[in-house]
């Protein structure tokens, strides 16, 4: 077991299914939905509000995750669909990306099972709280900026790609911890805690995060423990994880649209005098030591020692170009060669003008200017995350 990198807590098998806009237009016609049934808030326990909630979605170019009712409204609408079945989960696609550059790490499950045991590199250990085998997939759907549904009184182009994930997983919602954690983190230097956000009961949340507490009890003083934020099924839960956990966390990260359910509003991610008031307003929100933003345009860390974080943030930027652009498969060439590629121009206008306006209380570095036929937009955050840990351990590919 390597424990020097642990990422948990929780992993699971993704159906990545292949958007096909016929497809859903058919489901438009044969659920009788019209523009006005589209909300991504509604609840997904059917296949007609699951169609809603996408096509809310696609509507707003937009991402995020949403809890399902049960695993046979997955099976039945991820069989409409091409799929591939691949591994998910933050840290299990963290451990992915790191080993791209040859860092080994230690994974904790909740659950198992052969598609796991097929998928998972022999570089990376793992720890599994579960007592047997499971498979509750979880559905991903992805879009890419242009596609269109036109059906009824629908005529929808996707602004931006993105990705949605629809998951009804018992032992994630449970997140069982394993009782060798805090043995595996006492030689840790870094710890990623992930998935929270599926459990959705606090009496519960509250026992999972006392019990982590003991855990990171016997992590070195020096450790760098990561935690990455999420679409909470349960929205105020996400509050009882920040009272439970925040004062022994390193760095808090999250994406764009995490940044703005936050927030309450969009924020346009260009415009810098905006962002100068969301990211002030942000961090009065989440206390947390450091905060990281990664989003399509820029990434940005604010709080103590922000500059010193400058590093991490290209990692995690080329980490998750790379994927974007190459897909799965990427690898350290595809990193380095991400690494040439010119810089958004905007981006870098905006982290400027940022740095210049908040001083040394932030760092920040552009996206690249990428072009892809077919990007892929699942995983980016969970990519972001391990070049980030990985940069942050001075891992660099060679030339």
């Amino acid at each position: 077991m390597s424990e020097r990198t642990v990422l948990g807590l929780g992993g699971n098998v993704d159906y990545e299914v292949v958007w096909d806009s016929a497809t859903i237009e058919r489901l438009v016609v044969e659920h009788d939905i019209w523009s006005v049934d589209l909300s991504n808030a509604v609840p997904i326990d059917s296949e007609r509000n699951l169609v809603c909630s996408l096509l809310a979605f696609l509507r707003d170019g937009v991402g995020g995750e949403r809890s399902v009712a049960s695993n046979d409204l997955v099976e039945r609408f991820a069989a409409r669909f091409d799929k591939a079945a691949t591994l998910g989960g933050t840290g299990v696609r963290c451990a992915l990306a790191m080993a791209t550059l040859g860092v080994r790490s230690t994974v904790h499950l909740v659950s198992i099972d052969d598609h796991v045991r097929r998928l998972l590199p022999a570089g990376i250990s793992y720890l599994c709280s579960a007592d047997g085998d499971t498979f509750d997939p979880h559905l991903i759907v992805q879009y890419v900026a242009g596609d269109r549904v036109q059906s009824h009184d629908l005529d929808l182009c996707a602004p931006h790609s993105n990705r949605i994930i629809y998951v009804h997983d018992p032992p994630n919602r449970e997140m069982r911890l394993h009782p060798k954690l805090g043995e595996a983190l006492s030689q840790a230097e870094v710890f990623l805690v992930s998935g929270f956000n599926s459990v959705q009961g606090k009496e519960l949340l509250s026992e999972r995060l006392s019990q982590l507490r003991a855990h990171m009890g016997r992590l070195p003083a020096t450790a760098l423990t990561f935690y990455e934020d999420a679409g909470f099924h349960v929205p105020e839960l996400r509050q009882v994880v920040h009272e439970g956990l925040l004062d022994l966390v390193t760095v808090l990260s999250m994406n764009e649209d995490e940044m703005q359910e936050y927030l309450g509003r969009p924020v346009d991610l260009l415009d810098a005098a905006e962002l100068v008031r969301a990211l002030s307003e942000l961090r009065a929100i989440v206390p947390a030591r450091t905060l990281v933003v990664h989003t399509k345009y820029w990434s940005m860390a604010l709080g103590e020692a922000a500059r010193g974080y400058r590093g991490a943030l290209q990692g995690g930027v080329t980490m998750a170009s790379s994927r974007y652009t190459f897909g799965d498969a990427f690898d350290a060439d595809d990193y380095h060669a991400v690494q040439r590629f010119p810089v958004h121009p905007q981006g870098a206008a905006v982290v400027e003008a940022v740095e210049q306006t908040l001083g040394e209380s932030v760092s920040g570095v552009p996206a690249f200017v990428l072009t892809a036929a077919t990007p892929t937009t699942i995983g980016l955050g969970d990519a972001f995350v391990g070049g980030f840990l990985a940069a942050s351990q001075g891992a660099q590919p060679r030339p």
